[in-house]
Order: structure tokens, then sequence, then C-alpha cells
């Protein structure tokens, strides 16, 4: 049992998550003590963490019930909430699980954040959930979020989620909001979309590519940056955790050289693949698999994704590495766990 002198604890929710998994790790590096909630079926894969400063907790955001245990605490502690906890959806249409976890679990967070008093909530929403500018303009932080000025159910979750933090800071709760671009880096599901297509191409099998681009950043380095804003962000402000906008040409070429593989040749053009992707969605749904590309993750390759972190850098330091590092990184992870040879 883990014993806490006094001072500040650290809740992670989602610490089993590919960004939770890393924040928990980087703060336990930190010699802080973290308390990681994680569904029950994740237990078995916090446990395999051996730290006296880490103590496991189980359940679910979405039953308010079973956030009492973790937020127990005694005279003289106080509580950092780090809420990484939700689902990352790639699908265009309505999702009512994607909804309950995303909003209704998100304000079940915030409702204990309330009750028992936290130091700190640091909620880690999505660039996503911020609205598109024209292209060729730089994203910089909203102040503003709204379903209606999204798309896509992953999208509209995460803005409705964020203006319930910012409404609930307006009210009292010491609050920061963090938007990161596309995560990627050792230690992610192979079956999220990003690491499927880094798998394909690693093992040979991914024939073409389509013409777009997003800003991918390393998971490590927004680890970093959400460790950095729990104890220097600014109450009430939202932080762009981003890398740089990358073709998926240079992408693919970084990875193709960090792989020692010969670079990717055909890019289909948008129009062609957009035809594609309704029957390719319902077979790979059928088929139980990840899709390599969806309407939706398709309209993110081709939307204005060029993002700011000048705040995040010049407040608490953020910094990002180089993104043929990451390339180098995942594949020596892949390679450890044997999914590529």
């Amino acid at each position: 049992m883990v014993m806490y002198m006094n001072g500040t604890i650290y809740i992670v929710t989602g610490a089993a998550g590919h960004l939770g998994g890393h924040v928990t790790r980087q703060l336990l590096e930190k010699g802080k003590n973290v308390r990681a909630f994680v569904l029950p079926s994740e237990r078995s894969h916090m446990e395999k963490i051996q730290c006296a400063k880490l103590e496991i907790f189980s359940g679910d955001i979405c039953d308010p019930d079973s956030l009492k245990a973790v937020f127990e605490k005694k005279e003289g502690m106080d509580f950092i909430v780090i809420h990484c906890a939700g689902i990352i959806s790639i699908l265009e249409k309505e999702d009512e699980c994607v909804r309950r976890v995303n909003v209704e679990g998100t304000a079940n967070m915030i409702g204990a954040c309330k009750k028992y008093g936290v130091k700190r909530l640091v909620y880690i929403s999505s660039v996503h959930a911020i609205p598109e500018q024209p292209q060729g303009v730089i994203t910089y932080e909203a102040k503003h979020f709204s379903p209606e000025l999204v798309r896509g159910c992953y999208a509209k979750t995460k803005a409705e989620a964020t203006q319930l933090v910012l409404d609930a800071s307006a009210e009292g709760l010491n609050a920061v909001v963090i938007h990161p671009a596309g995560i990627i880096g050792p230690g992610a599901p192979k079956s999220s979309n990003m690491m499927h297509l880094i798998i394909k191409f690693a093992g040979g099998k991914l024939p073409a590519a389509v013409h777009g681009g997003f800003d991918f950043v390393d998971v490590r380095d927004v680890a970093a940056g959400v460790v950095a804003a729990s104890e220097s962000g600014k109450n009430r402000e939202c932080y762009i955790l981003g890398s740089k906008w990358y073709d998926l040409r240079e992408f693919f070429d970084l990875l193709a050289e960090a792989a020692h593989r010969k670079k990717l040749k055909l890019y289909l053009p948008f129009w062609a693949v957009k035809l594609f992707v309704p029957i390719a969605e319902t077979y790979y749904k059928l088929a139980n698999k990840t899709p390599l590309f969806t309407s939706y993750s398709l309209f993110t390759l081709r939307q204005n994704a060029i993002y700011s972190h000048e705040k995040a850098q010049k407040e608490f330091g953020y910094k990002v590495r180089p993104l043929k590092e990451t390339f180098q990184d995942i594949l020596a992870y892949l390679k450890e766990e044997g999914i590529l040879g």
C-alpha cells in the first residue's frame, strides 16, 4: 500500500491509455505521487508498473459513484487531476458511447473536482475541438467551443466537453485545457489509425497513400507538456500542444528513411479515395478490422491543420523532437513487441 505524506497527489484518468500512460510514467519519474484511474479490465496492465509512488484505482468515469475511492484523502493532501480518459473516433456519424465517455464522463469529473476541492483540473481536449480557420491561416487557442462549429463525432464531443470545463473554471474551478495535435509515438495500440498505417508501411504492405497532411506530434512531448501545464499553466487558459504540419509525402519519406525502406511512390488523388471510402468502411466494419481511411479521417487530412504551439512554448517551455526520431523509437518499440520482424 502506498504511504502518502502531506502534499500533492496526481490523479490520472485513462492512465492505461497511450497519452495517459506516458503522463503517468513521467510523473513517477519526477518523484510525484500518482493515483491511476483505469477501467477494471485495464488494472492488470497498470500493475506491471512497479513503483512505490503509484496507486491503482479502477472504475468508470461514467459512474460517479466509482470515483469516490480515488478522491479519498487525508488532511494536508491536495489533488491535481489530469483527465486523459476519452474515446477517439475517426467516424463521422454520432456515437452515443463516444459522447457518453467524452462529454458525460467529463461532466462527472468536473463534478468530482468541485466536490472534493481539487487544486487543479487539467483537461485533455483536442485540436479538433477548435473551429477550423481558412486555408493557410494559423490556428491559435480559442476562447469559446461549440459542437456546431466543428465536424465529426469526436470533434463535437471534445468541443462540448471543453466548454463544460471552461464554464466550470469561470465558476471557480482551477482548470487548464490542453489541445494535443495528432499524437503518435511508441506505446500506441496497433489498432489506432496512424499506428496501423505505420505498421502496414514498415511491413511493406502499404501500396499507396492519399494526398494531405496533419500536425503530428510525439506522445512523449505532449505528456511532458501536460505535466508542465499542470504546474505552470494559467487558470482558464487553453494550450495547443503540436509540432508542425507534415505533408503525408514528407511523413512517409521520413518513415521510409527510419525503416530503411523504399519511399512510397503512389499518392492517390483525394476525389478517387473519397469514392472508394464508403465501400471500404462497410467492409472493415463487417470484418471488424481497422480501416486505413474513413470519410472523416480524409476530411482531417484535407483541413487546415496549421497549429501554433507558441503559447505553450513561452509559458512553460514546451518542446518537440524531430519526427524522424519518433519514427525510430516507434519502430524499435514494434520490434521489441514482436509486431515487426
